[in-house]
């Protein structure tokens, strides 16, 4: 196994791209997976390394990364040592982190150039990751396969209080904790004034009706973040994808960070699987 860890990328919004690469020793025209994490989300939490090795011995070029502005360094991409960036972040900025990392992958500046086919690369994204990758999905032909993990369906829903909004709008700023680290987490009021200025292109029912790319959907029925409800969304505005629902499986399907064992929970082992096999088909 070929792995090549914390590659800095130059992004749009000057801030680095931490990306990791893998892939099979001898491994040629591999399809290509892009991994996108979730809010609060970052390349190295729990299993991901794991499922990233798994992708990578079934024939893939597994690669995952930071968006610029998840709150990590590169210094420290693990946790949020930078709430500034984290505050500055929004829908826009990951939407053109993620180009950046598609026009890395299919360019000649790529180490596995020539061993991967640019033809066939497969979006994954979990979570926010995954109402990201539907979006980049419908407007980026490059794309030949979404795949999304317990993702949101609506980006506009999870800004519905009204009082909460007012109170953002009138301080500039709020915090939100991290329950795993306690931190308290800044957004500036600028992350709702860039979605309402991209409201068109950041309504995931929109990309995902005009979503031309095979998609897979896979969700579990006791995930207490984001509800299975929006699984049965994401299906309903595009009925040609396929829902693969997880019985008994939480938002992270039984993971944790740090994640110790050396094989994945039994409800991601169903994930990956299922993926796998879409990915392949």
């Amino acid at each position: 196994m070929n792995i090549k860890r914390n590659h800095i990328l130059q992004g749009k919004h000057h801030k680095p791209i931490l990306t990791d690469v893998y892939i099979k020793n001898n491994q040629a025209k591999a399809p290509i997976v892009i991994f996108s994490h979730g809010y609060k989300g970052f390349k190295d939490w729990g299993y991901w390394d794991l499922v990233a090795k798994t992708f990578a011995e079934n024939g893939f070029c597994f690669v995952k990364f930071n968006f610029s502005h998840n709150g990590g360094t590169v210094e420290q991409p693990i946790d949020f040592p930078d709430p500034e960036a984290f505050a500055k972040n929004n829908f826009s900025i990951e939407l053109d982190d993620l180009d950046t990392v598609i026009n890395w992958v299919t360019s000649k500046d790529f180490d596995a150039a020539g061993r991967i086919d640019t033809t066939n690369i497969v979006l994954i994204g979990h979570s926010r990751g995954g109402g990201i990758s539907i979006i980049k999905s419908a407007e980026d032909s490059r794309v030949s396969k979404i795949i999304t993990w317990a993702s949101v369906c609506d980006f506009k829903a999870r800004f519905a209080d009204e009082k909460a909004r007012a109170y953002w709008q009138e301080n500039g700023i709020i915090y939100i904790e991290n329950s795993r680290t306690k931190q308290q987490l800044p957004h500036y009021y600028q992350f709702y004034e860039d979605f309402i200025a991209n409201e068109a292109r950041l309504t995931i029912k929109t990309a995902s009706e005009r979503l031309e790319a095979p998609q897979l959907i896979v969700h579990g029925t006791n995930d207490p973040t984001v509800n299975i409800k929006e699984a049965q969304a994401l299906q309903q505005w595009n009925p040609k994808s396929k829902l693969v629902i997880i019985k008994d499986a939480d938002h992270v399907f039984g993971g944790k960070h740090p994640w110790e064992e050396k094989k994945l929970p039994q409800h991601m082992q169903q994930v990956v699987e299922a993926s796998i096999k879409f990915a392949l088909s």
